[in-house]
């Protein structure tokens, strides 16, 4: 599945009070939630289901991480596919395995949690655009580079594609309130984090 930088998402009806009341130019991109605290967002109870197990809570925030998290990722496992046929890199190869591993089981994880408060994946209808995010055509450039060509241009649009996870991470962190969610955001920021500074170092040597 092909992901353009605009990307056709679901937001719930909390994530578009989140939105609203957020303000501004910056409501169509997740950037634009990092400085919102916490007082500023809708209460956590009215995005939360009936049970009071607290792994059931949830908010706003964690309900719009999930749902703009999980075609990121999507992206993100393409991009390592593509790698495993094109890539001429040994280094670019490993790691894009390891890619592909750690994010395909966030995915589900993810799906569940959307499934477990109720929140279809395919309700609503509301375009957002999401850092990192490549664009119809950089992935097309991607897929017909091979060898040398396609070690560089991975390389460089995974490290954008990788950050643009970690800023998604850090608004999940700062106004999420899942406990579940926030310990996966800080996971991917963490690991994501790391990865850059790798592929920084392959960049530096290509």
């Amino acid at each position: 599945m092909r992901i353009n930088r605009k990307i056709s998402l679901t937001a719930a009806t909390g994530a578009l009070a989140l939105l609203t009341a957020c303000g501004g130019g910056n409501g169509d991109s997740m950037a634009g939630h990092e400085g919102m605290s916490s007082s500023s967002a809708p209460a956590a109870t009215t995005a939360t289901t009936a049970s009071t197990s607290p792994s059931a809570t949830f908010n706003d925030g964690d309900v719009m991480f999930a749902q703009m998290m999980i075609p990121h990722h999507e992206q993100a496992v393409e991009m390592a596919d593509l790698a495993a046929t094109r890539a001429s890199d040994p280094e670019i190869k490993e790691l894009a395995v390891k890619i592909k591993a750690a994010q395909d089981p966030e995915i589900q994880t993810m799906k569940d949690w959307l499934t477990d408060w109720s929140i279809h994946p395919d309700s609503g209808g509301m375009g957002h655009s999401m850092p990192g995010v490549m664009s119809e055509e950089d992935m097309k450039k991607l897929e017909a580079a091979k060898g040398k060509a396609f070690d560089k241009l991975f390389v460089q649009q995974m490290i954008a594609h990788h950050n643009g996870a970690i800023e998604m991470a850090k608004t999940e962190q700062a106004n999420g309130s899942n406990p579940k969610a926030k310990e996966l955001a800080k996971t991917i920021e963490t690991t994501q984090q790391a990865e850059v500074e790798q592929l920084q170092k392959i960049l530096d040597r290509l």
